[in-house]
């Protein structure tokens, strides 16, 4: 896989002021500062206005090259922003860069969501769910195939031992999800949507009085389990948000709870990696994200998974 070096501050400045010359505006250009998060993409603040995000290998530049045709069908779907390219192209050979408008707020990770905002995530989930599979799969969007919970149980019990020997988890709480409980929570047949399938605290933009102004970063989206996204809002916002959320989308039971413990798994497992030096993700972050994710909800107390949970999609 062709990858280029790592993108320096010069070469980000060398673009930039390409791309201001083609804009008519000579000049040494805004400022530019690495962006610290950022995931496989190398991330830039451009100035105040705009993010620059360079793709690192061919892979990647065919995700974003992807995420560009995607985010044009998103935004007459969804009720909240998806960034705009205002130029884009090649920063190295076979690699993909995009300047993007920069979507005013704070990310989940540093402002929190309101009931209001709430309401907006519903609407997120709810333009996912209208739009065809076939339509986002004509954009070169990829299938996916739901994950084993049964799996992913396994898993996590094991990730819980190594986390109760470092103080920092009671594995009695995976008690819940037994054996037959991951079965029942299957995901069903011809339940397929468009996934957003990274939805963290970093590409959720919130503003001051907990909206939910826009979502970053679409090069990971799929058709497929729409409890990944739910899931995914459990970890960025808390399991009673993200079950509110995906409720008020028409979701019942069986997707929220799939959802509500694919994240919980996933946080656990991530915790554990990052203890065993597996992972470099922040220590504090994984903790918080552990926590947000196991926050008890209403659904679970009133529903038995040993008797079975609502079959609405």
């Amino acid at each position: 896989m062709t990858q280029a070096s790592t993108p320096t501050a010069d070469t980000v400045r060398r673009l930039v002021r390409s791309l201001l010359a083609e804009g008519g505006a000579a000049g040494a250009g805004p400022d530019v500062r690495p962006v610290s998060e950022g995931g496989e993409h190398a991330t830039w603040w451009i100035g105040t206005r705009h993010v620059l995000r360079l793709a690192p290998d061919r892979d990647a530049s065919l995700r974003q090259r992807r995420e560009l045709r995607l985010r044009d069908l998103l935004r007459s779907h969804l009720p909240v922003a998806v960034p705009a390219s205002v130029a884009h192209g090649e920063w190295a050979t076979g690699l993909s860069y995009t300047l993007d408008t920069r979507l005013p707020g704070g990310s989940a990770e540093e402002q929190t969501v309101s009931a209001v905002g709430e309401a907006d995530l519903a609407g997120l989930l709810t333009g996912l769910r209208e739009i065809p599979p076939r339509q986002a799969e004509a954009l070169g969007v990829p299938g996916a195939e739901p994950r084993s919970l049964e799996t992913l149980r396994a898993a996590a019990a094991e990730a819980a031992q190594h986390l109760a020997a470092a103080d920092e988890f009671d594995p009695a709480r995976l008690g819940r999800l037994t054996a037959p409980a991951a079965v029942q929570l299957a995901a069903q047949a011809g339940t397929a949507v468009l996934v957003h399938h990274d939805l963290k605290g970093e590409h959720l933009i919130v503003s001051a009085d907990g909206r939910v102004r826009g979502v970053l970063d679409w090069t990971d989206a799929v058709t497929g389990d729409p409890a990944e996204d739910i899931a995914g809002l459990a970890v960025a916002v808390g399991a009673p948000a993200a079950v509110r959320a995906a409720t008020l989308a028409g979701y019942g039971a069986r997707p929220c709870l799939r959802g509500l413990w694919l994240g919980r798994c996933d946080t656990v497992i991530r915790l554990a990696d990052r203890l065993r030096g597996t992972d470099d993700s922040p220590l504090p972050l994984l903790r918080t994200q552990l926590r947000r994710a196991w926050e008890p909800i209403l659904l679970e107390r009133v529903t038995d998974l040993q008797e079975g949970v609502d079959e609405t999609p």
